[in-house]
């Protein structure tokens, strides 16, 4: 007699066996609808596969299919399918090529919004990290503000302006390491002059207190450090962008650290003054 661990033992690797036998005829079908010529049943499979979400297999016949197709009253549904796929499977260089050629092939069509705002967005990904080259970051920037200007009530308005946000901050993270690497290795007059930049093209930014923080703590190195001749300019230059940080940001968190480089500003300061005042 069979117990019913027994049974339930059968039904599962009956269950398996059903399973891969309908595996093996959907991938006999496939290759068999991939290796002929007819290019109504490879799109017939095509858009059951994308309805599935099987976006490689998809591909696969769309790609097969898509010139044959131009002129024809499905060859827009076809494009669009054949980079949606792209999308999907995360080839963004490649999707995005495609949607941009579908804008420009079928402006008319009622898919032109999702994908002009999914073509900016496979720009998006394809961003680096900050601390590398940002040609793909500006490139995204202007596809996005693009889709924006465009479609100012859009449905992706909201995720396109984050979008842009967040590859905003990208742009001024670099920038900001950047100047802060100058003051890492003691080049004092290049990180200032960064940091300078950084705060003119970049007035809103969130980094600005840490930015008045290593523009002072560049220019107290450069004046601590300085001949003779050039002290005294650097001493209140320093000075200034203390100033210039309690003034805005007088809770900072870097502020007893800046409190401390100005007490050795001003002993400084003062000492030069008091010398060149003696050898008059």
């Amino acid at each position: 007699m069979l117990t019913f661990a027994s049974c339930l033992k059968f039904m599962k690797k009956g269950l398996y066996i059903l399973l891969l036998s309908i595996l093996f005829v959907s991938c006999s079908d496939f290759q068999k609808t991939l290796k002929s010529d007819d290019t109504a049943a490879k799109f017939e499979m095509a858009e059951e596969l994308y309805d599935a979400q099987k976006w490689a297999k998809s591909y696969r016949l769309l790609d097969q299919i898509l010139q044959k197709y131009r002129g024809k009253p499905q060859a827009e549904k076809i494009t669009f399918m054949h980079a949606m796929c792209s999308y999907h499977l995360g080839d963004y260089y490649i999707a995005s090529y495609h949607l941009d050629k579908f804008t420009d092939v079928y402006p008319q069509s009622e898919k032109l919004e999702q994908a002009s705002f999914l073509s900016a967005k496979g720009y998006y990904f394809n961003s680096p990290v900050y601390s590398k080259e940002q040609k793909e970051t500006l490139e995204a920037i202007e596809k996005l503000q693009l889709f924006i200007n465009a479609y100012p009530n859009s449905q992706y308005l909201g995720e396109a302006n984050t979008l842009v946000k967040e590859l905003d901050f990208k742009l001024e993270k670099k920038a900001f390491e950047i100047a802060k690497q100058y003051d890492l290795i003691k080049d004092y007059k290049a990180s200032i002059k960064s940091f300078n930049n950084f705060l003119l093209e970049f007035p809103g930014t969130s980094l600005r207190s840490e930015a008045f923080f290593y523009r002072l703590d560049a220019a107290y190195n450069l004046a601590i450090l300085s001949v003779d001749y050039l002290k005294e300019d650097r001493l209140k230059e320093a000075i200034s962008y203390y100033n210039a940080l309690k003034k805005s940001y007088p809770n900072s968190t870097n502020l007893d650290s800046a409190n401390l480089m100005n007490e050795r500003l001003q002993e400084e300061l003062k000492t030069f003054t008091t010398n060149k005042v003696k050898t008059l």
